[in-house]
């Protein structure tokens, strides 16, 4: 199975240093993961064990998309160029899809390997948000280039793609918020810190989009309880201190294996939830939501800014996922080929 994840919460929640925990989970377990570094403060990499000069060395996916689109489109014939893509552009006949544990231009232009307690995984980043950004673009036009990739992405067996998303609620800006099997939303035990639950219950409600709150920095039974009486049944796992974490925050990693047992099952609930999530996939309405923030996006502003009818670019009868799934393609580097 494929699994898509994704990491969200207010800023300072503690969400990229979970979703990195889980990130070496899953590759302690042998599992092939692509972990996509989606938030406007890129910080992934680092707690992920790379320094600085490695950290900045991950080629930006926003910076890529040209290629990424060029490759995408393949030769759907719904798609006259690469630049009438935008974010929202959905796939169709004769584009390409992308699988997890492929070697293919997109990883190669984008992806590098993260080596993680003898395993490794795909690490992808959209890219900081400068400077030279101010005045003249948001970061929502950098997140676009994970969109297209999530779009794009269909079954290999037991797979995952996790990402850091950024903190708040600014996913809900596109459709990305809808692009994920789960939803971890990791939250302090203080009002600040599930204010943000409340509105991605709120927003999410309407679209299926399955929400699960990992309890952060919980230090005793009152946190507990708090955070029981605001999130309900939907407070999946708790996770208190850690020397671990604080080792690896000073850039420090023990072995993995030594994190500490009550966090290890943290992490194993965690993964139980994710794989549960993928029965309940629907394939058609996973494809009918990308259609319609597709010509929502369209209608908005991107029919002006291609200068063409972005609806003629739906394939009615694609479905994405049916009859797609990848069989497992042995002894596939992850290390790039460019």
């Amino acid at each position: 199975m494929n699994v898509k994840i994704a990491f969200v919460g207010k800023g300072g929640s503690g969400k990229t240093t979970l979703s990195s925990l889980f990130i070496r989970h899953l590759a302690a377990a042998g599992a092939p993961v692509v972990a996509v570094d989606a938030d406007i403060n890129q910080h992934l990499g680092a707690a992920l064990g790379l320094d600085e000069a490695q950290a900045a060395a991950v080629p930006a996916m926003g910076e890529r998309l040209p290629l990424i689109k060029d490759h995408l489109r393949g030769t759907n014939p719904r798609i006259a160029s690469a630049r009438t893509m935008i974010k929202t552009t959905p796939p169709g006949e004769g584009s390409r899809l992308l699988r997890v544990s492929e070697p293919n231009p997109v990883y190669d232009a984008c992806a590098r390997p993260v080596e993680l307690d003898g395993g490794a995984v795909r690490l992808m980043v959209t890219g900081p948000f400068t400077e030279s950004d101010l005045g003249v673009a948001c970061y929502h036009s950098k997140t676009g280039a994970v969109e297209l990739f999530l779009n794009h992405l269909v079954d290999g067996p037991r797979e995952y793609v996790v990402v850091d998303m950024t903190a708040g609620s600014d996913s809900f800006a596109s459709g990305m918020f809808t692009r994920f099997d789960i939803t971890f939303l990791v939250a302090e035990p203080t009002r600040k810190g599930v204010s943000v639950y409340r509105q991605y219950r709120e927003y999410a409600r309407d679209f299926g989009v399955v929400l699960k709150v990992v309890g952060n920095k919980v230090q005793g039974q009152d946190d507990l309880d708090f955070l029981r009486s605001e999130v309900g049944d939907d407070l999946l796992v708790t996770v208190g201190h850690s020397d671990w974490v604080r080792s690896m925050e000073k850039g420090r990693p023990p072995r993995f294996d030594l994190l500490e047992d009550e966090n290890r099952l943290s992490l194993r609930r965690l993964r139980t939830a994710v794989d549960a999530t993928y029965e309940l996939r629907d394939w058609e309405r996973y494809t009918r939501q990308m259609v319609q923030f597709h010509l929502k996006n369209a209608r908005s502003w991107g029919n002006e800014r291609t200068g063409v009818d972005l609806a003629a670019q739906i394939d009615p009868g694609f479905v994405l996922g049916k009859g797609m799934c990848a069989q497992p393609e042995a002894g596939i580097p992850l290390t790039p080929t460019a």
